[in-house]
Formats: C-alpha cells, structure tokens, sequence
C-alpha cells in the first residue's frame, strides 16, 4: 500500500510541525527566524522524544483518498512495496545560518533528495538575484540574509515551480493535520506504521500563483522544519500540482519517477525534468533544438523554450548526452549541474549574461555545491576568448591536458574553448 512507503515518515510526529511561539509573520522584517535547525537523523537513531504539538490547518482543502494514494504510490516506484528511506523522512528544506555568507544556501541532502534540493536551491537564487523588486545585481544580495528573507525565498521557488508543473494556471500545496490517534513517544524498531496517514492530508489548490505563494508563506515551517518532511510533502505537491493524469502521460507506461534500489531512492532524470521545466519527460533534458534568443517567457517551458533555470551536465563515463540548448541557455544565468551524478548550482550575478555576446568575453560565475565543507561561494572566471584549449584539442580524453575538473568540463559544454579561473580556489568538482 502506498501509505506503508511513508513508514519512516512519522517517525519524528506530526508531519507539519507548529509555528514557534507567537511572533511576527514569517514575510514581516520584524521575523525573528527559527534558528539554525540541525540536521535530522535516522529514525531509531536517538533516544524517545515527544511529538510535537499539532498544527492547526486552515479550513479547506479536501483529503486524498486511498485509491488516489495507490496511483500516487504506482507513479512515484512502480511498485506497491517500495519505501522511502529514513534520509528521506528526515529531508527537509534547511538553510545554512542566517546572517553568514551562505545564508541563501539550502544544506544539502544525503541520497536521492539532493536533487530536489538542489533544483529548488537554483530557483531560491533565481528569486534572490533577479525576480525579486532589484535596481542591481550582485553577490552580496545572496549574504547575510535574515531568517524572514530564507523563508521569503524558499516559499517564492516552491510556489515557482508548483506553479510551473500546474502549465502556469494552478497549484496545489498538501499539508498534514494532526493525528487521529494517540500520539506516540518512542519509535519501533520495526518502524512506524502509519494506519491514519490517509485521513491526515489535506490538499489546497491555487488558481493564482501569489495566493499559492502567500499560503506556503504561511505555513513555510512545514517545508523547512526539523522534522517536517518538507521534501516529501513538496514532492506530493509537485505530482498534485501537474496532476496524477498528465503526469502518466508525460511518464508513459514504464518511467518512475524514482528509482528503488538496495534500500536507496534517488530521482529518474524524469523528476529532474518535471522540476526544471514543468514537465516529467523521462528524456526532455537533452534533444531539444536550439532556442532562440528571447523565446519562452511564461512560468513552464515549452520543448525548445527557454525556463529560468538552466541544466549542465558533465560525466567522465563514455558516451555523454549532450543537454538540451534551451536547458543550456536559460532565461536567467543559473544552472542545476550534474558533476559526474553530483547535483549543485552554478550562476552569475550578470543578468546581461546570456542575451549579449559582449557578456560572454570574459564573465565572473559563483559555485554552490551545498556541502557543510562548502564555507564560501566559489568564485570563477571564464574567459571564452583564450586560445589555451586549442593546444590540447588533438589529445585524447584521458590525456593530462584534458584531465579537468567536471565542473570546468560542464561549463565547456555551454562555453566551447573556454578557460576557467578558480581565483585562488583549489579546484573542486
């Protein structure tokens, strides 16, 4: 049964934990914030703890019922026995300290939930940089953030792209009300086995993206809290969000949108598609043709259009795809990047950046891999006009001089010929 694959999902409580003690709203300046929220652990992995109190939901929304469970559980594995791991139930959308140098940055996550993380990190920079009230642009918009402005970001991108997997005209948000039952202190060993998940969540719809934003606003602790399950509670939102229909017919009769094996969950290059262009295509991030400068405005993109954030992918293994031209040449200079299977994000602060070619001489990009090891934005220059490429053009892939690091390789696959300063940085990626 679906609702047996979310076993390690209550294993810290109520899914929706409540709003910390009476405070200003979380959109307000006057947001004092919620501290710095560790990082959860694996069900089983500390000592018995109280669940939390329960969250109060607003009136609406409309539940989902146990057949609709079954095909959101067929869409998700393709298989009625699959479960989500315990880095999944712990997953949530936490920032790095607020105040810091990484202040905009998402903590990523262990397994098969970085790439979630990672596409809604680039679409958290997106917002910060270029679609939020600016008169310019800089790195120093991404510092030193409040508590207030994290949560402000991260409802802006989630709400962006529920509301590009709804084709620009709705959005839906599932939450979790209380349990119906006692609530229970310690976890089996065995695991925790959820009889009343069905009758717990509700699902709101949007017709407008700045009610859907302002509603995740709202009830932003239930995507970044310690214990929340943000990512899985977004993830059914997405699905909601495109609806279970149109995401069958994107999948066809075969695609997962995840893949279940040896006990680990990671995201089908589907999902990854569904979160960047709106659409679960299980091969819609390479073969497009090439877009043309200007084209593709709207919140989903369409084959051949240009989204707002970009893809770029380098793998040392033989036989590279190449990634689609309208993923490669986004609207905005931010890009999800695939470094030999490692997802993170690589950007520029220029919006000029990819609509005039006198932006692309000689440009500054900045580099966040979300690692805790990560302390600094990695700053990197490109110059596409060097010459130092073609030397080595006529040796082999795994000559020294072609010896690079994956991240330099995958901005060679947008900037052929390109050299690329680390400024300092030892090279990493």
């Amino acid at each position: 049964m679906f609702w047996e694959c979310l076993t390690a999902v209550e294993a810290k409580g109520s899914v929706c934990p409540p709003p910390p003690a009476p405070s200003p709203a979380r959109g307000s300046p006057g947001h004092g914030g919620d501290g710095d929220p560790g990082a959860a652990e694996c069900p089983g992995s500390q000592p018995p703890r109280s669940v939390p109190r329960p969250l109060l939901l607003p009136p609406g929304g409309r539940p989902v019922s146990a057949d609709t469970a079954m095909r959101l559980q067929q869409l998700l594995f393709r298989n009625s026995a699959a479960l989500f791991g315990c880095e999944w139930a712990a997953a949530s959308f936490s920032f790095h300290p607020a105040h810091g140098q990484l202040s905009y940055a998402l903590r990523a996550g262990k397994g098969g939930t970085r790439a979630i993380l990672a596409a809604i990190q680039a679409h958290i920079i997106t917002y910060l940089l270029f679609t939020r009230d600016t008169e310019c642009t800089h790195l120093e918009r991404l510092c030193h953030l409040r508590p207030w402005q994290q949560g402000q970001a991260l409802a802006a991108a989630l709400a962006q792209t529920l509301w590009a997997a709804g084709g620009g005209g709705r959005a839906a948000v599932c939450l979790v009300t209380a349990p119906v039952t006692a609530p229970v202190t310690a976890v089996p060993p065995e695991g925790y086995r959820a009889s009343s998940f069905a009758e717990r969540i509700r699902l709101f719809e949007f017709s407008e993206k700045a009610a859907a934003q302002e509603f995740i606003s709202d009830h932003i602790n239930c995507f970044e809290g310690e214990g929340s399950h943000g990512v899985i509670l977004f993830l059914f939102s997405l699905l909601f969000s495109r609806t279970l229909e149109r995401v069958q017919e994107d999948l066809g009769d075969t695609a997962p949108l995840l893949s279940a094996s040896s006990g680990n969950v990671t995201c089908t290059e589907a999902l990854l598609c569904l979160l960047l262009t709106g659409r679960a295509s299980p091969r819609g991030l390479g073969g497009q043709r090439e877009p043309e400068p200007g084209a593709g405005h709207g919140d989903a993109a369409e084959p051949g259009q240009r989204g707002p954030v970009g893809f770029l992918c380098w793998e040392r293994a033989p036989g590279q795809r190449q990634v689609s031209p309208a993923l490669r040449w986004p609207r905005w200079p931010v890009w999800l990047c695939s470094l030999s299977g490692r997802l993170s994000v690589l950007f520029g602060t220029d919006c000029r950046l990819l609509s005039h070619w006198r932006s692309e001489r000689t440009f500054q990009l900045y580099f966040c891999s979300g690692q805790q090891e990560q302390t600094r934005t990695a700053h990197l220059t490109v110059d596409t006009h060097s010459h130092h490429w073609e030397e080595a053009a006529r040796e082999g892939p795994c000559s020294p001089g072609q010896r690079r690091p994956a991240l330099e390789m995958a901005i060679r696959s947008r900037w052929p010929g390109a050299t690329v300063s680390w400024n300092g940085t030892d090279p990493f990626f």
